[in-house]
């Protein structure tokens, strides 16, 4: 484990750029606990993680509640897995292979984040996927989220089930777990993730209320030609 102090010293010898990433390590604290308390993770579920410079990835530690964070406890991965600081926390969960999966794939994501939002949850379990063509805010900002087929937590078959998506969609659905997202930033991420869930929450309600009535497909090429003329 590299202490603080020791990190600090690696920083400032340009192993990391020291100021961005203690701006990160702020912002993924920050995320934890809107997380948390939005009630988008339960108990120590979900990760977070963001691209630094250099190849490396800060992550957030295994076992612990999102809502308890701190910076210090923050651990720091290469793209190809080596751990190069562990932070106070025990070291990166299992699950960091998805989230290097998606860098890997993906030069332009700056960041991922996994949570396990019940509405979302509930879609992922049943194996559906969610239409964004509900809402005129979700038809470009969320057109779909796939579902990834099923693969063990913390191996490599989930970095396989969620290839098939990452560079053409903003997040998918994990099947029997949760939900992913990626973006620009960890605050697109982040947002990304509360849209899947509004609009799982949304498909559901209206299940209940009689079922879906999507815009039209007129009307989509409408809103869609109105978007891009602005």
């Amino acid at each position: 484990m590299i202490d603080v102090h020791e990190s600090s010293e690696a920083s400032i010898s340009g192993k990391f750029n020291l100021g961005e990433e203690a701006v990160m390590r702020r912002q993924i604290v920050d995320i934890g606990r809107r997380m948390w308390q939005r009630g988008l993770v339960a108990a120590n579920d979900g990760n977070i993680s963001v691209r630094l410079a250099n190849d490396t990835v800060l992550c957030t530690p295994t076992g612990v509640s999102k809502g308890n964070l701190t910076e210090e406890m923050l651990a720091v991965v290469a793209l190809t897995g080596e751990l190069i600081d562990a932070g106070t926390g025990g070291g990166p969960s299992s699950e960091i292979k998805m989230h290097l999966k998606v860098y890997q794939l993906d030069q332009h994501t700056k960041a991922v984040v996994h949570a396990h939002p019940p509405y979302s949850t509930a879609f992922a379990i049943r194996g559906e996927e969610l239409h964004g063509d509900l809402m005129t805010e979700t038809l470009t900002a969320l057109p779909s989220v796939p579902v990834a087929q099923y693969a063990t937590p913390g191996t490599e078959e989930v970095s396989d089930s969620i290839q098939p998506f990452v560079a053409s969609h903003k997040a998918c659905l994990l099947e029997h777990h949760g939900a992913l997202s990626w973006g620009n930033g960890l605050e697109e991420a982040y947002l990304t993730m509360e849209r899947v869930e509004s609009l799982a929450q949304t498909t559901a309600l209206l299940r209940m209320i009689g079922g879906e009535r999507k815009i039209s497909p007129e009307r989509i090429a409408h809103s869609l030609a109105r978007m891009e003329s602005h």
